[in-house]
C-alpha cells in the first residue's frame, strides 16, 4: 500500500449529480492509472448552511453536540452518492463515516482536533480493491459522540488520513484552478501560483484565503505530506504546496483580505499583573481563536486591551470576555464588527523596510485609517474600516508587481 493517492472534493465540486459524475470519472481515471485511492468529501453545495439554518428554525440556540448530530449528515449524503456513481460505472467503492474510518477526536463540539486516525479499516478496504470515499469535517470522540471539525475540515481530514495511512500525496479539488497570488473574484489580475511552501499557505489561510483550510497547512507541514490544489473542472496542474527554500520568487508572493473577523476592547483595564492571562485564557479555555492582540499605553494605572477574533465566535467571545471583565474591575467591553484585516506574504518581509513603507504607503494614499497592525517574518497585518476592503487589497496586489508576474495563469 505504498501507492496510495488520497483526494479531497469540496461541496461544490459534488454540488449536483452532473458533478458528482464528474469526480467518479476522475477517480476512476487515477485508479486506473494504478493508484489506490481514498476520497475524502464535503457536504453538497450549501447543504451545512441549511442544516444550521433548520436547527435555528427548532431553536436560536442549538446545543452543541445534537448541531455536530445534524450537520454530519450532509457529508453522509455525498459519499452515499459518490460511491453509488463509481460503482454505476463498474468499479468497487464503498463510502465509510468519519467515525468508521477511525477517526478519533478531541471532545469539543463543533471544532474537535483529531487525536489520531486508526487506519486498520482503511487498510482492509484497500486490500479488497475498493476505492475508499470518507465523510470529511467529522470524527467521533471517546464517549462516542459524533464531532465535527469546524468549517474547512474536510481538508484536515484529507490530510490527516493522508499523512497516517503514508499517502505519496494529497490533492485537494476545488472551483478553483490553484492557489492565487489574492482572491480572483475581487482582484480580476490575480495569478496563479505554480509553487508555495508550507509557511507563506499556512500564513495566507489563516489570513482569509479560502482555498485551504489551517489547520489542513499545518499538518502537511508537520508530516511533510506535498499537497496539490486543483480544480475538479479541468486538468490543470494547479498549485503545489511543499517545503521549497531554494525558489525564486519575488519576495511578496500574495496578498489576503478577511472579512471575517471582529474587533473586542476590554476599556480600563487595571495595570497589574496577570490581568491579560485572566483574559485571554478564558478565551483559550473556551475554544475561542484570537489574534492581533494590542495592549495600549498605561494612564492612571489602567489600561485598554483590544484584541481580535473570528466574526462567527464574536457573540461567544463577548460572553466570556465581559464575565472576566467584571471579575478584574474593568469599565467595559466594546466590539466592532465594521472591519476587515488585509495581509501581504511573503518571504524576505521582516527584513524589508522597503516592503513595509511600500505598505503603508499604499494605504495612505487611498486615505485608509489603520486601526491594528501585526506583523512576523511572512507577513504584515493590518485592520482597516470594512468599506475599505476591496479596494486596499487591489492596490496592494498592483503595488507588488503581483499582476504583472511572468509565466502565471490569470484570473478570469
Amino acid at each position: 500500500m505504498e501507492n496510495i493517492i488520497v483526494q479531497k472534493y469540496g461541496g461544490t465540486s459534488v454540488g449536483n449529480v452532473e458533478r458528482i459524475f464528474n469526480v467518479a470519472k476522475r477517480i476512476i481515471k487515477t485508479k486506473e492509472s494504478g493508484s489506490d485511492v481514498i476520497v475524502v468529501v464535503s457536504a453538497m453545495g450549501d447543504t451545512t448552511d441549511e442544516l444550521i439554518e433548520k436547527a435555528k428554525q427548532v431553536t436560536l440556540n442549538p446545543s452543541s453536540r445534537e448541531l455536530d448530530m445534524l450537520v454530519s449528515t450532509g457529508e453522509q449524503i455525498s459519499i452515499s452518492l459518490l460511491s453509488m456513481a463509481i460503482n454505476s460505472l463498474g468499479h468497487k467503492a464503498i463510502s465509510l463515516t468519519g467515525p468508521q474510518c477511525g477517526v478519533l477526536t478531541t471532545g469539543k463540539h463543533k471544532n474537535a482536533r483529531i487525536k489520531e486516525i486508526n487506519t486498520q479499516r482503511l487498510k482492509s478496504e484497500l486490500s479488497k480493491g475498493n476505492i475508499i470515499i470518507v465523510a470529511g469535517f467529522q470524527g467521533i470522540n471517546e464517549k462516542n459522540d459524533i464531532t465535527t471539525l469546524g468549517r474547512g475540515g474536510s481538508d484536515t481530514s484529507a490530510v490527516a488520513i493522508a499523512s497516517s495511512i503514508g499517502a505519496k500525496k494529497c490533492e485537494i479539488y476545488t472551483d478553483v484552478d490553484g492557489v492565487y497570488t489574492t482572491d480572483p473574484r475581487l482582484v480580476s489580475t490575480a495569478n496563479k501560483i505554480d509553487k508555495i511552501s508550507y509557511d507563506e499557505m499556512l500564513e495566507l489561510a489563516s489570513l482569509g484565503a479560502g482555498v485551504l483550510h489551517p489547520r489542513a497547512v499545518e499538518l502537511a507541514r508537520k508530516y511533510n505530506m506535498p499537497l496539490i490544489v486543483r480544480s475538479s473542472l479541468n486538468d490543470n496542474p494547479g498549485t503545489e504546496i511543499a517545503e521549497v527554500n531554494s525558489m525564486e520568487k519575488a519576495i511578496v508572493s500574495g496578498v489576503a483580505l478577511d472579512k471575517d473577523i471582529a474587533k473586542v476592547s476590554v476599556i480600563e483595564v487595571p495595570d497589574k499583573p496577570g490581568i491579560a492571562f485572566k483574559v485571554f485564557s478564558a478565551l483559550a479555555s473556551n475554544g475561542i481563536f484570537f489574534d492581533m492582540i494590542i495592549q495600549n499605553v498605561t494612564r492612571n494605572s489602567v489600561n485598554d486591551i483590544t484584541f481580535t477574533v473570528k466574526g462567527d465566535e464574536l457573540n461567544e467571545a463577548l460572553d466570556v470576555t465581559r464575565k472576566v471583565a467584571e471579575e478584574i474591575g474593568a469599565k467595559e467591553v466594546l466590539y466592532d464588527r465594521s472591519v476587515v484585516k488585509v495581509s501581504i506574504v511573503g518571504t524576505g518581509i521582516a527584513g524589508s523596510a522597503d516592503i513595509a513603507s511600500s505598505f503603508f504607503q499604499t494605504l495612505y494614499d487611498l486615505g485608509i485609517n489603520i486601526g491594528m497592525i501585526s506583523t512576523s517574518e511572512i507577513k504584515i497585518s493590518c485592520i482597516i474600516e470594512e468599506g475599505k476592503g476591496v479596494e486596499a487589497l487591489n492596490a496592494l496586489h498592483s503595488k507588488f508587481g503581483l499582476d504583472k508576474v511572468s509565466g502565471k495563469n490569470k484570473a478570469v
